[in-house]
């Protein structure tokens, strides 16, 4: 199954919210953890079992499982392979973002399905061109995965650079989108290439009725914005996005009922204001 189809699937069954995993030093001491990989063990099993069977998108943070080199790894593998295991659809939060043999490996590493680290979606920056994410595109295309652009981050500083007009007047941002729409363009009934639109982001004047694939909002939260805030933000049609919280929900931890109660309240906010997507089995 296509990646798209599966997200479309998979915000059917469970609603509409993806739950980052980012084990933040913060974190784990807050759950009384120590920061080194045994910690990091406890506090990604405990949200994996808490949720991997309730939230339709886990979001696990790459960098805070890298810091601590093979054994943070080892315990980012595990997890990826218990969430593709319970169902859950994975968009592995990397970011990467580079040129020919560089990008390709990236794509190897974490699109193909020989990888340890195969995810069901990735995210990727294009701000070296959005030629250098086209391996990494390519890949999920050829291997049924998925990929999400930055396209207008939740961070204040990232508007210089992604709010930037070029010289027809679009922003780079809305470059970004557009080039992302041409990849998806026929594809039904959902795209398998999305953008990442920050929910903090209002005023971004983008045109995303051509799009055609999932918008990825995070920023909601402990970041500031709520659900109500991304009709303005992203526009009247909210079918194809996926709303993300981290902190918010990982905060109510160690106790998995916790965890299971804040997950549950982020996706009645969710739910409210981002209708069900219509469910659609292989043909």
């Amino acid at each position: 199954m296509r990646f798209g189809q599966k997200l479309r699937n998979a915000l059917d069954d469970r609603g509409p919210l993806c739950v980052g995993i980012d084990a933040h030093p913060s974190l784990l001491r807050d759950w009384g953890l120590p920061d080194d990989p045994g910690g990091l063990d406890t506090f990604t099993r405990t949200v994996v079992e808490a949720l991997d069977d309730r939230v339709a998108v886990m979001k696990p943070q790459s960098a805070f499982y890298e810091r601590f080199g093979s054994a943070g790894i080892a315990v980012l593998e595990s997890a990826i392979r218990q969430l593709r295991e319970a169902g859950t659809v994975v968009l592995l939060d990397v970011k990467r973002g580079d040129i020919g043999s560089t990008a390709v490996a990236y794509a190897d590493a974490y699109l193909d399905p020989a990888s340890p680290l195969r995810a069901d979606a990735i995210t990727v920056s294009p701000y070296l061109g959005f030629g250098a994410v086209r391996p990494m595109i390519d890949k999920a295309l050829e291997t049924g995965a998925g990929v999400f652009v930055l396209a207008h981050t939740s961070n204040p500083d990232g508007r210089a650079v992604q709010l930037a007009r070029i010289p027809d007047r679009r922003t780079v941002a809305q470059v970004i989108v557009d080039e992302v729409a041409q990849v998806n363009a026929g594809v039904h009934p959902l795209g398998d290439i999305g953008v990442v639109i920050g929910a903090t982001a209002a005023g971004n004047g983008l045109e995303l009725t051509v799009l055609n694939g999932p918008i990825l909002a995070p920023g909601l939260g402990a970041q500031g914005a709520q659900a109500a805030d991304l009709r303005g933000v992203l526009g009247p049609d909210l079918s194809a996005v996926v709303p993300s919280y981290s902190r918010e929900v990982l905060s109510a931890g160690p106790s998995p009922a916790g965890l299971r109660a804040a997950a549950a309240r982020a996706l009645a906010a969710c739910r409210a204001v981002v209708p069900a997507p219509r469910r659609v089995t292989p043909a």
